[in-house]
């Protein structure tokens, strides 16, 4: 049985509820973390168990600091932690506004920035652990104009997960940090948009959070840098590049 201690940020629905059930299924601690409390525990309901409920806005260094504070607190140890918290926009870039990009930025930048380098002293210490940041096929392929702001948030944390993994491997290589980019998500994620948006559920091609959080799963037992989740990905991103002139 796998015992190990994952953090899951935005696990109160979508693919951080599907993790922390899968995970707990598998036998390891999941720490649900999102702002919802009410739904965080109707998530740990479904996890055995073996689930701790943090309430927090991972947008808030203070928040994300005491969420590992709490942690170590309780199991002595982190030993993964997956930055999953998000969320989407529909505007196209000519009409958004400085409001707009500065909330994709919180919610799918900082937030994630604030949980590597908070975990990141505790890591060190052991001289292991593992990050995973859940992106998108978007911070690849810049093809829904009225996403242009989260497009534009997960090209950044793409280019943030590069540059962390080159900067730790130096001192660390057994710290590993992993990418993970899922295409369409059958969840609530199109719903929730920040100025509405269609459901997720009504594009073709799309997986549900359980097959996603199955992927995630499989980096967590066996790492890897860079991660889609859905086959024929990476030739739909190599193609896209290849089109345009520049190489992948």
């Amino acid at each position: 049985m796998n015992t190990k201690v994952v953090v899951i940020t935005g696990a109160s629905s979508g693919i951080g509820a599907a993790l922390g059930e899968l995970l707990a299924k598998q036998g390891m601690s999941a720490v649900l973390v999102a702002r919802r409390k009410e739904a965080l525990e109707a998530v740990a309901a479904t996890c055995d168990g073996r689930a701790l409920v943090l309430p927090g806005d991972m947008s808030v260094r203070t928040d994300v600091r005491r969420v590992v504070d709490a942690t170590l607190e309780r199991f002595g140890r982190i030993d993964v932690w997956v930055n999953n918290a998000g969320q989407g926009i529909s505007r196209l870039p000519s009409q958004l506004t400085d409001e707009d990009v500065d909330l994709m930025i919180r919610s799918n930048v900082k937030s994630a920035l604030y949980g590597m380098q908070e975990v990141l002293p505790h890591f060190k210490e052991r001289g292991s652990g593992q990050l995973i940041n859940v992106s998108s096929m978007l911070g690849r392929l810049p093809a829904v104009p009225f996403r242009s702001a989260y497009c534009g948030a997960k090209h950044f944390l793409n280019a943030l997960t590069a540059m962390f993994r080159a900067e730790v491997a130096q001192s660390h290589p057994n710290i590993h940090i992993s990418l993970v980019s899922p295409g369409v998500v059958y969840t609530d994620f199109g719903l929730n948009a920040v100025h509405g948006g269609p459901d997720s559920r009504s594009f073709p091609e799309g997986q549900t959070a359980e097959q996603v959080a199955a992927v995630i799963a499989g980096v967590i037992e066996s790492p890897q840098p860079d991660v889609y989740t859905f086959k024929g990905a990476h030739d739909r991103v190599a193609g896209y590049y290849a089109g345009i002139g520049v190489d992948a």
